[in-house]
């Protein structure tokens, strides 16, 4: 039986998930069209306000006590004037379809009632079933998707209220 834990990155931890954001920026840079800069390194232009700014939240996912991903979670949505939103999620291919990341997720979604946003890129199908999956799951159903292809986002927007849910 595998551990998972899933636990707010403290300050002195935070370089850690500096490293991990690599994988995961190389990863969607499929997607995204990240390139690195000039020292060979993806940016995240929000990395630090984690830890500066009321109302973001960064996460380790931990497999039997090692680093299996990250979760970010923070209050800026695209359609939500309140309520929560996945900015990044992240799960190493080493734990990909294994549960992990639907356990990680409904960990995240239990720390943080209310409504939420989950956005996941046009191009990016596999994430797209991951979170409907997931979410459907989650919430037995109840949940809104869109299709979204405007200046401020393109891709599917899942939106819920997880108020009175169990998780």
């Amino acid at each position: 039986m595998i551990e998972i834990v899933i636990k707010l990155v403290p300050f002195e931890e935070k370089e850690v998930l500096r490293h991990l954001m690599q994988f995961y920026l190389y990863d969607f840079s499929e997607f995204a069209g990240f390139d690195v800069n000039r020292h060979g390194r993806y940016e995240y232009k929000f990395f630090d306000h984690y830890w500066t700014e009321a109302g973001r939240f960064p996460y380790f996912i931990m497999v039997d006590q090692q680093y299996a991903g990250f979760a970010l979670v923070n209050r800026h949505g695209v359609l939500l004037v309140e309520g929560h939103s996945i900015a990044e999620f992240f799960v190493m291919r080493k734990y990909r379809r294994r549960g992990i990341g639907e356990a990680a997720a409904r960990h995240v979604f239990a720390q943080h009632r209310g409504d939420w946003e989950v956005r996941v890129a046009e191009s990016n199908g596999g994430a797209r079933a991951f979170w409907r999956q997931v979410i459907s799951g989650y919430t037995k159903g109840r949940f809104d998707e869109r299709a979204m292809r405007g200046d401020s986002w393109r891709g599917t927007i899942f939106l819920f209220n997880n108020e009175d849910e169990a998780g």
